[in-house]
C-alpha cells in the first residue's frame, strides 16, 4: 500500500508536464543564481536570489514564518533556508501535478479493500 502511495506521489510530482515545466523553470533560476553568486562581481548586492523566492512562493514563506516562530535564528540560517526552498518547490510541483490531473478529469482510484457501504 505504501509503495502505491509513493508511486502516485512521485508520478504527480515528477512525471507530469506541468510539474516538469515548473521544476525546469526552478532549475534554470537556481543555475542563474549559482552562476551569479560564484562568477559575477557586483558593486552592491545582487537580487538574483529573489527569483528563487518568487518561484517558490507562497509555500516558502510559510516555512520562513514557521522558522521565525520556532526561534529567530533558525529561519536565518542556511541549514534551514535551503531545505525549506527545496521542500516548498517539491510541494508546489506536487500541487501542480494534482491540479493538472484534476483539470484533465482523471479520477483517483479508491484504495483496495475499501467498500462504499457504510456500516
Amino acid at each position: 500500500m505504501k509503495a502505491h502511495r509513493t508511486h502516485g506521489l512521485a508520478r504527480l510530482t515528477f512525471r507530469n508536464p506541468a510539474s516538469l515545466a515548473y521544476l525546469a523553470l526552478v532549475t534554470v533560476a537556481a543555475l542563474f543564481v549559482t552562476v551569479d553568486m560564484l562568477f559575477v562581481t557586483h558593486d552592491d548586492a545582487s537580487l538574483a536570489g529573489v527569483w528563487l523566492f518568487l518561484l517558490s512562493a507562497p509555500t516558502v514563506f510559510v516555512f520562513l514564518i514557521g522558522g521565525k516562530l520556532l526561534a529567530s535564528g533558525v529561519a536565518d540560517s542556511a541549514a534551514f533556508l535551503y531545505p525549506a526552498l527545496v521542500l516548498s518547490v517539491l510541494i508546489q510541483a506536487y500541487a501542480l501535478g494534482l491540479l493538472a490531473q484534476l483539470l484533465r478529469g482523471e479520477r483517483r482510484t479508491p484504495a483496495r479493500g475499501v467498500t462504499g457501504s457504510a456500516v
